[in-house]
């Protein structure tokens, strides 16, 4: 049975599994979802999601992973061209993500990462998705915790203000320390070449002074909406990125009645464990329990 998390509660390890608010309930529907949106994250593209969309298409689902506007070339072609992800923003990431799913003929699970994650969390704040999964989710407007981990893996973009400006990307061992230190050395390399572009420097400036700004920012989320679809955190133990503190203290925040917000933290894992060794486990535990609960 899952535990309820207080703020003394230390992050999950193993199985266990925490529960955010006391009430399981499922939100009524007469039919499933038949279709999965997966939602990337920063230094990313879609083709990050290439083992879930075969095995989610496997199991009969149809499967979207949108790129952001902008990003519908190739991972080659974005290392040379950059300048798509220099002008890229949130507000216009979220207008297509809505725009796909307000087109579909049923509302999705929707699943993100890193700032998909949070892409997500608007996403069901606005009442779109059956369920929604975050992986190693950046947080949302309004949570105030910053491991030094995650100050040292996004310092490429902040140490320098003009990179707000400019598309920024990872050396080698910058991308090894943010995305994949539990990895066995040739999976870094693998990764790196196969799934690593630029972000984009204003949004993680954005991000990281979300907390600093007067009013509401383009990441915030309504923490009492009572209508928001059930909402899941899986967090990699060992991410340096977005560590399980992270995603326990934007779960909290969550303050709804009759809402279903949940933390599991998968030990060993980095914060692009969507592609670790072990990523079925992953993949099959988020499917499930987007299933019971839409």
């Amino acid at each position: 049975m899952a535990v309820p998390v207080s703020a003394t509660t230390p992050p999950e390890t193993a199985d266990q599994h925490e529960r955010v608010n006391d009430q399981e309930l499922q939100l009524p529907g007469l039919m499933q979802p038949d279709t999965i949106v997966l939602v990337h994250g920063f230094w990313v593209t879609p083709r990050a999601w290439e083992n879930w969309i075969a095995h989610y298409e496997n199991k009969g689902f149809r499967v979207i992973a949108p790129p952001y506007p902008g990003f519908e070339v190739e991972v080659e072609a974005l290392n040379a061209d950059p300048a798509p992800i220099e002008t890229v923003t949130v507000p216009a990431i979220i207008s297509s993500l809505e725009k796909l799913i307000t087109g579909l003929d049923r509302p999705p699970i929707v699943m993100g990462h890193s700032a998909g994650g949070l892409f997500t969390q608007i996403l069901l704040d606005r009442g779109l998705g059956t369920a929604g999964v975050v992986i190693n989710s950046a947080p949302a407007e309004g949570v105030p915790v910053v491991p030094l981990s995650q100050i040292r893996s996004l310092f490429p973009v902040l140490k320098n203000p003009a990179n707000r400006h400019r598309a920024v990307g990872l050396d080698f061992d910058q991308w090894r320390y943010a995305f994949a230190n539990t990895f066995p050395e040739g999976q870094v390399r693998t990764t790196y070449e196969r799934y690593h572009i630029p972000a984009p420097g204003s949004m993680v400036w954005s991000g990281s002074l979300a907390n600093l700004h007067p009013g509401h920012t383009d990441t915030y989320v309504n923490f009492h909406n009572a209508e928001r679809a059930p909402l899941l955190f899986l967090s990699g133990e060992d991410d340096h990125v977005m560590p399980p503190k992270v995603q326990m203290s934007n779960a909290r925040h969550y303050k709804a009645e009759g809402t279903t917000t949940e933390v599991k933290v998968f030990p060993g894992r980095s914060h692009l464990m969507a592609v670790q060794d072990g990523w079925q486990e992953i993949a099959d535990y988020a499917l499930d329990w987007a299933l019971a609960h839409s």
